[in-house]
């Protein structure tokens, strides 16, 4: 038997996990020294409250889960007999992923017929929830692992995720983003477009004056670079921003017309500790990537 897996980086919730028979690896957090790991040391996402508390100051760090923790993870699945495939946000974007290859090399030692598969989403949030869930739908219509990986080597450069950032003090602290400078973001109204590359890194690729013309230049995105959008989910992410996905939604709507499939997401805590607040972010079918 084939057990998938994926990371709450992706904005996967359990309930949402369940319906694709996916295991949740939580992804830390840190605030004044306490490290939460979501959906373990709690059972909802309180988002509301969690962006307030940064709105006010707070400013979370993240760190690397331990080789044991994925040994907590993986064993019991490969100790009963089955294989792994972990679908998970990009490598390129944690050093974490070194800790679950010591892992998985240790426990191949000791389960050496069990075998363990990865797809890379090359992105976070919504950038790998898009993929998660096109995986979620191959593995409950009996798609091989095989068939599966053959699939993202294909796909997975063709969806796209572009998103704006309302505070770069977060971004500045993280380091995660390449061609942004700090003082962009302390410009008033000034709001940097960031986008996933091929490499599965968080790029600036210009900015836009205001929250609207922020909004339009996402869409305007989707439209140019939009492959096959209608047949594909279109996945939007916010740092509780209700208002502004309600008028990209409404935008999305003007464009593709009622058949549009739209999921809205609340981007999880531990990503939302690198973007801050009030930030939105599309993902969708494209031509490829940037």
């Amino acid at each position: 038997m084939l057990v998938l897996f994926t990371d709450t980086d992706t904005d996967l919730t359990p309930e949402k996990a369940k319906q694709y028979d996916y295991h949740l690896i939580s992804m830390p957090y840190s605030i004044d020294g306490k490290t939460i790991y979501p959906y373990e040391d709690f059972d909802v996402f309180e988002a509301k409250k969690f962006y307030n508390m940064l709105r006010d100051g707070t400013l979370p760090t993240t760190s690397a889960v331990t080789e044991a923790k994925y040994i907590e993870y993986f064993e019991p699945v490969f100790a009963a007999g089955d294989d792994i495939l972990y679908v998970h946000f990009s490598r390129a974007m944690s050093m974490t992923f070194d800790n679950m290859d010591a892992a998985v090399a240790e426990l191949h030692e000791k389960y050496p017929e069990r075998k363990f598969y990865e797809i890379d989403t090359k992105g976070i949030t919504i950038a790998s929830l898009i993929i998660v869930d096109e995986i979620g739908q191959m593995y409950k219509a009996g798609k091989t692992a095989e068939e599966m990986i053959a699939w993202a080597e294909k796909e997975v450069d063709h969806f796209s995720t572009y998103f704006y950032a309302n505070d770069l003090k977060f971004f500045k602290r993280s380091g995660r983003v390449s061609g942004i400078t700090a003082a962009m973001g302390t410009l008033i109204g000034v709001r940097p477009i960031i986008h996933m590359n091929h490499e599965g890194k968080m790029v600036s690729i210009g900015k836009e004056r205001g929250k609207k013309n922020a909004i339009r230049r996402l869409l305007q995105y989707t439209v140019d670079r939009g492959d096959d959008v209608l047949s594909h989910k279109i996945f939007i992410a916010h740092t509780d921003a209700d208002d502004d996905v309600a008028e990209l939604i409404s935008l999305l709507h003007e464009k593709y017309g009622d058949g549009v499939n739209i999921e809205v997401v609340v981007a999880n805590p531990t990503a939302g500790s690198h973007c801050g607040p009030d930030c939105v972010g599309i993902a969708f079918h494209s031509s490829g990537r940037e």
